[in-house]
């Protein structure tokens, strides 16, 4: 059962040759989802070999220009490709007015439906949900309204041990109370459902930290997730530029996932002014040890646990 992210793009503010602006794709069991949608995404959705057409839902951070203005390219390639689903945005309110106005001046609208979810700036929401998992949007501090996302799986019911289902003679309807941590009686006897089942997989959850001053607030909805993303845009020798354009340095970052017990982070959207990420590993990794450095096209699998 996949849990796969791909690093679309990694770059701050102002694109490089060798790292465009903000965009992931998430895989998540056969559910796509497009997080943030800079400049060219649509590219590298290509490049990348991602599930170009298969995406269903989209969700942007922020309308700061380089983590939204892909949407309009992505969303007209979709449309002279013959897409006729529904696609849902997850978003500040304005990017619909955006979209409007888009379809306004060009004389064309989509031949899907968009369905529009407005972001909540205040509290944590969950604003996607399914049998399998569930989407929170929570509230970061930057220069605008800003979103981060956190991304759950659901608890699986327990696994039958297959040898107790002929030995007992089991049949469906004890089968599922077993599996769903019920005491069931078997020929006259209460068997405990720990006496035949095992756990089920442990569910992945995945935090998406848009661009974000270091804000300790956001622990809480962090807490124990197997993996971070979070913005490191500066090293510590900006601090005084990134407290000027509330963005965070990679030691920041850092601190929050191990504050937040996170298993490992991946720190990105740096900066133009840096040719590589060697300084930011470095520093990130006195704080947090499993901190990895995005690059465009970085591909990272949170496996399953039982």
């Amino acid at each position: 059962m996949k849990f796969e992210l791909t690093i679309l793009g990694c770059g701050g503010a102002i694109p490089t040759l060798e790292r465009k602006p903000t965009s992931q794709y998430l895989n998540i069991q056969d559910r796509h989802f497009l997080i943030d949608c800079g400049e060219g995404t649509q590219i590298q959705l290509r490049k990348f070999k991602c599930k170009f057409s298969k995406i269903d839902h989209i969700f942007i951070s922020h309308l700061h220009g380089d983590h939204f203005l892909g949407i309009f390219g992505y969303l007209s390639s979709l449309n002279l490709l013959g897409r006729n689903n529904d696609i849902h945005i997850y978003a500040p309110e304005n990017l619909n007015n955006l979209l409007e106005v888009h379809n306004s001046v060009s004389g064309k609208n989509f031949n899907f439906n968009i369905v529009f979810h407005p972001l909540n700036f205040s509290k944590l929401k969950r604003i996607y949900n399914d049998k399998i998992m569930e989407v929170f949007s929570f509230p970061v501090k930057h220069s605008v309204p800003t979103c981060g996302f956190l991304f759950k799986e659901k608890s699986t019911d327990r696994r039958m041990i297959k040898e107790k289902i002929k030995e007992l003679d089991l049949n469906i309807e004890s089968i599922k109370k077993f599996k769903n941590s019920e005491n069931c009686e078997v020929n006259g006897v209460l068997i405990d459902y720990n006496d035949v089942t095992t756990q089920g997989n442990q569910p992945r959850t995945y935090a998406y930290c848009a661009d974000s001053q270091y804000d300790e607030n956001i622990i809480s909805y962090l807490e124990n997730v197997d993996l971070i993303y979070h913005e490191s845009t500066f090293l510590e020798s900006k601090m005084d530029k990134a407290i000027k354009t509330k963005h965070s340095t990679a030691k920041q970052a850092a601190t929050i996932a191990l504050k937040a017990n996170a298993k490992q982070l991946i720190i990105g959207h740096f900066s133009a002014r840096y040719d590589n990420s060697d300084q930011f590993l470095e520093e990130a990794k006195v704080v947090f040890n499993q901190t990895i450095t995005a690059y465009d096209g970085y591909t990272h699998q949170i496996k399953i646990e039982n």
